[in-house]
């Protein structure tokens, strides 16, 4: 797999997310949800921490805002650090699953940067049940680096269930699966890393059998 395949991969992968988050945060107030069926809903909201909403403000003696610069400043040295592991992986024509993984953890990466360094200059405050976020507004809801990552995606797979009464600690307990709200982005990097894991020899052998 050449390196123009791959960006073209890349792009793909960006315009898909990009196009969603847009549309998802000029159409939605904060929190809507729109029932698509019963196991997958249109959820919107906004993650301004690392993975599932952690923020450093949270263990660090920081402000949030300290907390979300500190954050942005290293995705971006990572998401430089993946697109150089892109570029080598396919300078040494190494095997074509790698390239494919590699590619696709990149533009998630890529996806969700774009997010926290841009969305908080270009777009308005979304609400919950109130205000649909415009874009490139005269009152943007923060500033370059402090923007919050779009997230839409719920596949409750069950909802509300009850744990039997007989099982330790959780009997008669509700739960829910699957639980967490994510984008396009997340499952680019989430299917990247799960080739990486299950094609693991194959990814990093030098050429596909």
């Amino acid at each position: 797999m050449n390196l123009k395949k791959s960006i073209f991969l890349v792009i793909i992968i960006l315009l898909v997310d990009q196009i969603s988050k847009i549309y998802i945060k000029t159409n939605f107030t904060y929190n809507e949800t729109v029932e698509v069926f019963s196991w997958f809903k249109l959820v919107f909201i906004e993650n301004s921490g690392a993975a599932w909403g952690t923020k450093l403000s949270d263990f660090l003696p920081i402000s949030e805002d300290t907390g979300k610069l500190i954050l942005t400043v290293f995705r971006l040295f990572a998401v430089a650090g993946i697109g150089y592991w892109l570029y080598d992986t396919v300078k040494k024509g190494l095997s074509k699953t790698l390239i494919i993984a590699v590619s696709l953890i990149f533009a998630g990466a890529l996806g969700n940067i774009i997010d926290s360094v841009f969305y908080g200059l270009i777009f308005s405050e979304s609400t919950y049940g109130g205000a649909i976020a415009t874009a490139f507004s005269d009152q943007p809801y923060g500033s370059l680096f402090h923007g919050k990552v779009v997230d839409m995606l719920h596949f409750p797979f069950i909802e509300n269930a009850m744990w039997p009464e007989w099982v330790p600690y959780f009997g008669g307990k509700t739960f829910s699966f699957f639980e967490p709200v994510f984008n396009i982005a997340d499952m680019a990097i989430s299917t990247g890393v799960g080739i990486l894991l299950v094609f693991n020899k194959k990814a990093f052998a030098k050429t596909d059998s």
